[in-house]
């Protein structure tokens, strides 16, 4: 990113922040987007919305929007803050791979199962990824451009050398390459996630899980379904089956 692209950019930005202070200052704050650049720098913004393949249009307030490549952009998230964050439980459930098999009726479970092997990631840790993220949607277009299962940004897809987003074994492997990197650079569960979902610069800007709520509950929304109570959820499923009642 060039410094005078950025440098224009902010200067827009700053403007209009200052022409908006005051009465509407909470609205802005109420409604607003971070827009996390791939060089670690963020924006905050009224709206962002996608242009077209190669485009984000971002709403600056007072009629004033810019256009920026979105090769540019690694993640936008609501700006919206937790009124009262509260600390996140980090489990202690392991991220590697196992041999364990996909609850019946999971889609792509093949799929899933082939990535998860291949970046040494915990099949069910991906699964849950997957269905916070699209909901298992292969078409899944997010509105400020991020596409497929993982819901890859054009930054991340691009630089893993994914030719369709859209196709459902590419966009895994990408994706699971992508976490696997976030938890090697971390070497937390918890923060890889948040890095996933918000980009890595806000979370070394925030020293932690960031206080965004949109974050957090993309974190509880995959701990839940990975590491409930802190237990992996294959043992948890296995102990309920074979417990008091089982008939075993």
């Amino acid at each position: 990113m060039s410094a005078q692209w950025w440098r224009a950019l902010s200067l827009a930005a700053l403007g209009l922040a200052l022409a908006v202070a005051g009465p509407v200052g909470s609205a802005w704050a109420a409604s607003s987007y971070l827009v996390v650049f791939v060089d670690g720098r963020t924006l905050e913004v009224t709206a962002a919305r996608l242009l077209d393949e190669r485009h984000l249009r971002l709403e600056l307030g007072e009629g004033a929007a810019v256009t920026v490549p979105l090769l540019r952009v690694e993640r936008v998230i609501e700006a919206e803050v937790e009124e009262e964050a509260q600390e996140l439980t980090v489990p202690s459930c392991p991220t590697g791979f196992v041999a364990e098999e996909l609850p019946q009726g999971v889609p792509f479970a093949g799929e899933i199962v082939r990535a998860s092997r291949a970046t040494n990631l915990h099949p069910w840790l991906v699964a849950a990824v997957v269905e916070a993220e699209s909901a298992f949607d292969p078409w899944a277009v997010s509105r400020v451009g991020a596409r497929g299962l993982m819901q890859l940004m054009p930054a991340v897809w691009v630089e893993q050398g994914v030719v369709n987003p859209h196709d459902v074994r590419a966009n895994l492997q990408a994706g699971c390459r992508h976490l696997q990197g976030l938890l090697q650079r971390y070497g937390n569960l918890a923060l890889a996630l948040a890095a996933y979902n918000a980009g890595a610069g806000v979370v070394d800007r925030a020293a932690g899980v960031p206080p965004y709520r949109e974050t957090r509950e993309f974190l509880r929304r995959v701990l839940s379904k990975f590491c409930p109570g802190g237990v992996p959820a294959e043992v948890a499923k296995a102990a309920r089956e074979d417990g008091p009642g089982s008939g075993g």
